[in-house]
């Protein structure tokens, strides 16, 4: 039996728009496959090169696709009514990506594809994100912190655009 620690940085903007303004902008910026469609198209893939067809279909301009949203704020709002504030948790990525770190680092595994946190709080809407190569930096694999990286700069572009 083994254990790491694991150090995790957390990238948050906060948005002075709407927070349906800021969910409409996120959910803009990803692709929006048919999951059920989409895993079936993956199974179907006779080659590699079916198979990144697939992905750059559901992935949309920016590279990235919406796996599941979970409504957070829904069981706050069950007790407290529609004023409660809102919370919602996307995980997004993209299946390529996830596939150059999990090859350099098996570890990657646990932590794509990746959460983004929208939620409502007294100062704005924040958009937060932990930095997937503050997860694989305790790996020691220098070509998956590469990826890590790229993917962090990816995610937090979108979400500065998103916020302003």
């Amino acid at each position: 039996m083994a254990t790491k620690q694991i150090s995790v940085e957390r990238f948050t903007i906060t948005s002075a728009k709407p927070f349906s303004e800021v969910v409409k902008a996120l959910e803009a910026s990803v692709g929006h496959p048919n999951m059920s469609t989409f895993t079936n198209d993956v199974a179907s893939a006779k080659s590699y090169a079916d198979l990144e067809k697939v992905i750059h279909a559901a992935t949309g301009a920016s590279g990235l696709m919406q796996f599941i949203r979970f409504d957070l704020g829904e069981i706050v709002r069950k007790e407290r009514g529609e004023n409660a504030p809102r919370s919602l948790r996307y995980l997004i990525g993209n299946p390529l990506i996830m596939k150059q770190m999990l090859e350099r680092s098996p570890d990657a595994g646990s932590y794509a594809p990746v959460t983004i946190l929208v939620d409502e709080r007294l100062d704005g809407v924040r958009l937060s994100y932990d930095r997937m190569a503050s997860f694989l930096a305790p790996y020691g694999s220098g070509e998956a912190l590469r990826v890590a990286r790229d993917l962090d700069a990816k995610i937090e572009t979108i979400l500065a655009n998103v916020a302003n």
